[in-house]
């Protein structure tokens, strides 16, 4: 039997307890013994715990992307630099997911990882998902009416409104394949921003862990399938005191033009493009262990 085989249940559990030295964040493979191990925590976690902390994280990311609409409605920054500060904005969500504890869909994208061990089945890493999914979109939707109720698209004498108007045509009339791209790029980046998580030893190394790689999917237009949960039915709402008398898109449109593409994009990006690389580099059965200092 390989060596990396017989020793790779061991190897991981060394890696988890041996803590780097002084404030050295985690070396790569450590991250990957701790994404593991966190993942068979998340699908063990019962239904009522796992649906309350996806409400949570449905708000949380709901919030982050009410921000990110209120900073861009009316700058004049420029393209870039308004799209940048957009995604600082937006980053307030994640902080929220992660730093407060919550359940999060594309996050847990990477209990993937777990499951390619062996350790999670395919039905605990699909309930988890099922149930976490729903659990954000109940977040993402009861935020937009409490932020409808608010009147907070009414700031800016309604500009706030009219910039969520164009953001959900915007996002509507991207195409099946075109979302679903978005949306591997996008959950590409949000993993990775929970990977970088993984390497973190306080709340100030995971909140620098987060900024730029959520930024970075927000200034490019990539697609978030929570942050759609709550923008798009928000829309919904605001569209006639808005933009009275002009098309907005109906719910078939917004789920099958909108959230099955990018939902699907999110977990390939996520699972394949994040979560399967890593485990294939740290974790796969008659690998050669890597060192702890491994980078």
């Amino acid at each position: 039997m390989p060596v990396g085989e017989l020793a790779a249940p061991e190897e991981r559990a060394a890696l988890e307890a041996t803590s780097p030295p002084g404030v050295d964040a985690y070396a790569p493979a450590q991250m990957a013994a701790r994404v593991e191990r966190v993942g068979v925590d998340k699908a063990a976690l019962d239904a009522l715990s796992t649906l309350s902390l996806a409400v949570l994280a449905g708000a949380f990311i709901a919030m982050g992307a009410q921000f990110s609409v209120v900073v861009v409605t009316q700058s004049a920054l420029g393209f870039g630099a308004t799209r940048l500060l957009g995604g600082l904005a937006f980053s307030l969500g994640l902080v929220l997911v992660v730093v407060g504890g919550a359940e999060l869909f594309t996050g847990n994208n990477l209990i993937t990882m777990a499951w390619a061990s062996g350790r999670v089945s395919m039905a605990g890493l699909l309930r988890n998902w099922a149930l976490v999914y729903a659990g954000n979109l109940v977040g993402a939707v009861a935020t937009a009416a409490l932020v409808f109720g608010a009147g907070v698209w009414r700031l800016g004498d309604g500009a706030v409104g009219a910039t969520l108007v164009a953001l959900a045509t915007a996002k509507t009339s991207l195409g099946f394949l075109k979302a679903l791209l978005r949306g591997v790029l996008c959950n590409a980046l949000v993993c990775l921003a929970i990977w970088l998580c993984f390497s973190a030893r306080s709340t100030t190394d995971n909140i620098l862990s987060i900024l730029l790689p959520i930024s970075a999917f927000v200034a490019c237009g990539y697609e978030h399938s929570v942050a759609n949960m709550f923008l798009l039915p928000l829309e919904r709402l605001v569209h006639d005191a808005v933009a009275p008398g002009t098309a907005e898109p109906g719910w078939d449109t917004i789920m099958w033009r909108n959230l099955v593409p990018v939902t699907i994009g999110n977990v390939i990006g996520g699972a394949g493009m994040v979560g399967a690389v890593y485990w294939l580099v740290y974790l796969r059965p008659g690998r050669q262990p890597a060192g702890r200092d491994s980078r």
